[in-house]
């Protein structure tokens, strides 16, 4: 093609303010076109940026405030007493957190499927696939209720004492409405995102958390209902957070393409998206519960005490961080399966790039602030001179695993946007339990290190899982994974072809 062609484009590029009204599909032919001069890279970034800007923004909110809903329990448990405090912490980690892996896991499926069929403009596709989560969603949240009913003797059988494991059986029973409210809110929300609806989903996480903090005041220092008073009261605010998002899919004028409707097509089908559900469970639960493993871990040292509380402190500032840069992940998984299903791998191939820089300097900039602050950061959650010094000690792996942290979940939501789950649930296996928990376990129990041991463990698996994921990322064909993601909407969403860019 002449370069003339590619003149309003160049033209476009030439003035900052037209950079926003940009079509994916213009940027795609001008990368197509060839070689592109240095000059335009700044502004093509700044096309990109604005986009994921606009989807993490909104993402990083939701994520942190429906993190704070657990949060705010545990605050008002402690002010019940330790015992209830331990009681409801061991269950948050052993037990919840279990389930969360596994909800979030699978609802990275809805991301990639849903994401694509956006992209295709397959639109009415994307509510069946959202019916077809909920339904596996609600078949995991029927096993695992087992699991909450059955946690004093799932906590014994870890080693906690009787009275904490009882106390941890209290919370987690009065959290198993919060199971099918989380089975259900989360491909709701994945399903939302993927159609860059993200600041409705906003304001209402930040609405139903001001909800949560004044019932749970109510309910626990007012009417004294106790840890199954919290728990249950933490359980509405999720059936809350469900009400108002199917009743922003049912009634918005947004989604009046995306959702027509209940449909008993969400049955057929469902064994090849069952493989990628499970194959997304597996990716994401095996990150999650490595940093649980070594905090369960570091409580078998000499100095159980010290070792756990300055491990705890530690991990709850990397999980702030965690959730910060899974709202990035999200919208770059939105990114990538948006433009694979669009037929764009120059795009999603450039979208890679652009989140991969941004999230490298927002990690800069928060390991700078853990190592800066390193003795007040400890302060805020003991005055024990003793556990102080052990957090002081462990910053700067803290800051270590925060860098690596802006990396590794970028890649994953990347992986998660091309529907790699399954290769990176192999990845994860071979980096965090095949090697990275082992050299932890000799370095905290056969040296010196102690804790510090534990954690460089942890340092190494992420380490070896980053430059794998860095890898293969570099070596992707992103023509390959257009006809793969054409592929996996013929399978998950039972159409019969899409209408892609001719010649991809």
């Amino acid at each position: 093609m002449g370069s003339a062609e590619y003149q309003p484009l160049l033209l476009g590029l030439d003035s900052h303010s037209r950079i926003p009204d940009l079509s994916s599909a213009a940027v795609e032919e001008f990368l197509e076109h060839g070689p592109v001069a240095v000059r335009w890279w700044p502004r093509l970034a700044a096309w990109e940026s604005r986009l994921l800007w606009l989807l993490s923004g909104s993402s990083i909110i939701v994520s942190i405030f429906n993190y704070m809903l657990s949060f705010v329990t545990l605050m008002f448990s402690g002010h019940l007493g330790s015992l209830e405090l331990a009681g409801a912490s061991i269950a948050s980690v052993g037990i919840q957190g279990l389930a969360y892996g596994i909800m979030l896991g699978m609802a990275s499926a809805v991301q990639t499927v849903c994401g694509q069929a956006y992209g295709a403009k397959k639109y009415s596709s994307m509510g069946i696939i959202c019916q077809r989560a909920i339904i596996l969603h609600l078949g995991a949240a029927v096993l695992l209720t087992l699991l909450y009913w059955y946690s004093g003797a799932v906590l014994k059988a870890i080693g906690q004492s009787d009275s904490i494991a009882e106390q941890g059986q209290v919370f987690a029973r009065g959290l198993i409405p919060q199971l099918y409210a989380f089975a259900i809110s989360c491909p709701m929300q994945r399903f939302l995102q993927a159609q860059n609806i993200v600041n409705p989903l906003a304001f209402m996480s930040v609405g139903v958390f001001i909800i949560h903090v004044i019932l749970s005041w109510v309910v626990i220092y007012v009417l004294d209902y106790g840890l199954i008073g919290a728990a249950l009261t933490l359980s509405f605010s999720w059936w809350l957070l469900v009400l108002v998002n199917g009743l922003y899919i049912l009634l918005s004028p947004s989604c009046k393409d995306t959702w027509t409707g209940f449909s008993t097509r969400a049955f057929k089908g469902i064994w090849p998206y069952f493989k990628l559900t499970m194959a997304s469970a597996v990716m994401l639960c095996l990150e999650i519960w490595y940093n649980q493993g070594l905090v369960l871990i570091s409580g078998l040292l000499p100095n159980p005490t010290v070792s756990l509380d300055s491990i705890s402190i530690c991990m709850n500032y990397l999980n702030w961080d965690m959730q910060f840069m899974l709202g990035l992940s999200a919208a770059a998984a939105v990114r990538v399966s948006n433009e694979l299903g669009a037929g764009h791998p120059r795009v999603a191939k450039f979208s890679v790039l652009v989140v991969n820089a941004t999230s490298i300097i927002i990690s800069i900039f928060f390991s700078a602030i853990v190592l800066i602050f390193k003795v007040e950061l400890s302060k805020a959650f003991t005055s024990d001179a003793e556990v102080i010094e052990a957090v002081s000690n462990l910053t700067p792996l803290l800051a270590i695993s925060v860098f690596l942290n802006g990396i590794q979940p970028i890649l994953s939501g990347v992986a998660i946007g091309s529907g790699w789950q399954a290769v990176v649930a192999y990845v994860n296996i071979a980096t965090y339990y095949v090697i990275g928990l082992p050299i932890g376990c000799v370095l905290g129990f056969k040296t010196s290190l102690g804790v510090a041991g534990i954690w460089w463990g942890m340092i190494i698996g992420v380490l070896l899982q980053t430059a794998t994921l860095i890898i293969l990322t570099a070596r992707t064909n992103w023509n390959a994974e257009v006809a793969k993601a054409v592929e996996r909407l013929k399978r998950s969403a039972n159409e019969e072809a899409l209408d892609l860019v001719a010649g991809v």
